[in-house]
Order: C-alpha cells, then sequence, then structure tokens
C-alpha cells in the first residue's frame, strides 16, 4: 500500500508533517490550499478513516499510525477551533 507523508501549516505558523497510509488524503486536500479548521478536521477524518479502512481490509487490523495521526490533528484542532478565521495550509505531498 502506498504510504505518504503530508505537510500542513497551522494558524500560528507551525508546521508539521503528518503521515498517511494511502495516497487517498490527495482526495481530500490539495498542496497549496488552505481550509478553514472545522473542515481542516472533517477531510482529515474521511481520508484518514478511509486510508485506515484500507490497511484493514488488506492486512486485517486498522491502521494504528494513521488512526494516532488522526488523534493529533484533532488534539491540535482544539486550540483554533473558537477563531473563526483560523485556517490550516496544506503545503505539499511526500512521496
Amino acid at each position: 500500500m502506498p504510504e505518504m507523508r503530508f505537510v500542513i501549516t497551522w494558524p500560528d505558523g507551525r508546521s508539521e508533517e503528518c503521515y498517511s497510509p494511502s495516497l487517498v488524503i490527495r482526495d481530500f486536500l490539495a498542496e497549496g490550499e488552505s481550509y478553514p479548521v472545522a473542515d481542516f478536521l472533517d477531510r482529515s477524518r474521511k481520508a484518514l478513516t478511509i486510508a485506515s479502512d484500507r490497511v484493514e481490509a488488506k492486512y486485517g487490523h486498522p491502521c494504528s499510525l494513521a488512526r494516532g495521526q488522526l488523534a493529533r490533528i484533532e488534539r491540535a484542532v482544539g486550540a483554533y477551533l473558537p477563531d473563526a478565521d483560523a485556517r490550516v495550509r496544506c503545503e505539499t505531498f511526500i512521496f
């Protein structure tokens, strides 16, 4: 299964390299695009859940790395949700 990483920039300017066990993240995020925080969270949930489900279908267990990445995103997003103008930018994909 082709895994990939994607680099995001949080509203405070902090960059983070994130993990996906599948290329499906590209169906939900685009390089150079920024998303309102709640939208970014929704897109990340959908993409990383699909990716984890693909791992489970192939190997018989969900992807703990995808679940962990989603948990980190969910924790980080909480700090920015009160700001209606906060956006997360997808910088690049790393294959």
